[in-house]
């Protein structure tokens, strides 16, 4: 499978995941005004993760104002999805668990294998992906896409938040959609 299997302007996969404390997250099923925030996560034994998802949860209110609805996703258990929701003092950030490595691949999410426990004493699963982090529109068509190979050097949410300003102000279109010969 291509990484870069998803196209803007295109139709995202589908997302269908259980959310901590009942319930589930179904994309598109109660979309944001303009955007959803989709951020998958390595899990709970990310040291890294943890401390991008405070950020999200310190920005989560930034996001609602601009009409965008934020969502992390791991292939955690709910238990520990849970525990990484308590570490961030989640509010604002919804957290869902149980992604299948069907899906991650579908979404374009490189897959790892586990090295054991990580810095934090947390064992990592035996597979799992790695992070990305996805705007989709209400329409479910791919607006912005970024995937990692490994934990460091996400996009940053004050700068996607910065984006989201332009991108509403000047009604910016979802860039890279060219599929033709080059």
């Amino acid at each position: 499978m291509s990484v870069n299997s998803l196209i803007p302007r295109q139709p995202v996969p589908a997302l269908n995941v259980p959310l901590i404390g009942g319930g589930r997250f179904v994309l598109g099923a109660e979309p944001g005004e303009r955007f959803e925030l989709v951020v998958f996560y390595r899990g709970l034994h990310c040291p890294i993760c943890a401390k991008y998802l405070i950020e999200l949860e310190r920005l989560a209110p930034e996001f609602a104002q601009r009409g965008v609805k934020v969502i992390a996703v791991s292939g955690d258990t709910e238990e520990r999805a849970r525990q990484m929701a308590e570490k961030v003092k989640a509010r604002g950030v919804r957290f869902a668990y149980g992604l299948s490595l069907h899906s991650a691949r579908q979404w374009g999410l490189y897959i790892s294998s586990s090295r054991g426990a990580t810095s934090i004493g947390v064992e990592e699963p035996a597979l799992f992906s790695e992070p990305g982090v996805f705007l989709v529109r209400p329409d479910g068509t791919l607006f912005y896409g970024a995937v990692q190979t490994m934990p460091f050097a996400r996009p940053q949410f004050q700068d996607l938040l910065g984006a989201l300003d332009f991108a509403i102000a000047n009604d910016y279109p979802a860039r890279g959609e060219y599929v033709g010969a080059v």
